[in-house]
């Protein structure tokens, strides 16, 4: 078995976290409680908890000329899958903090990304190699 990635993150309403993240994230949904939810995430696990006061707290980095939301969190897809996504997140009407995007082009660190918020605040990135071998390469 591989290993899973766990994230625990807050949100300001649960029913609203739950229609996002399946219905326009297409998440399965595991266990609840009347003050959590856990989602699979393209396999891994990612908990909305209820915490008004504290979801959505945003800074700002610069990468690559934008303005990138931190804290954030997503998954690395294949490119296919990261187009099909963002197509789904078009349709839905999804407004992007950054439009899906080739970062780096050229460079070795070469990727396409797309930032986006759930109803909560919370940021979100996606992005895909056309090479996964290149993940981590400087």
């Amino acid at each position: 078995m591989k290993n899973l990635f766990h994230l625990a993150f807050p949100v300001k309403d649960l029913e609203e976290a739950r229609r996002f993240y399946v219905d326009v994230l297409g998440c399965k949904e595991g266990r609840s409680s009347e003050s959590w939810i856990d989602f699979d995430l393209y396999g891994h696990q990612v908990v909305a908890h209820l915490a008004p006061e504290i979801a959505g707290r945003l800074a700002h980095n610069e990468v690559d000329r934008d303005s990138v939301p931190v804290p954030h969190f997503g998954v690395i897809l294949t490119m296919e899958e990261w187009k099909s996504l963002a197509e789904r997140l078009k349709q839905k009407g999804v407004e992007f903090v950054i439009e899906p995007k080739i970062r780096f082009a050229g460079q070795p660190g070469e990727q396409a990304t797309m930032f986006f918020l759930d109803p909560s605040g919370n940021a979100l990135e996606f992005k895909a190699f056309a090479d996964f071998s290149r993940v981590f390469e400087k």
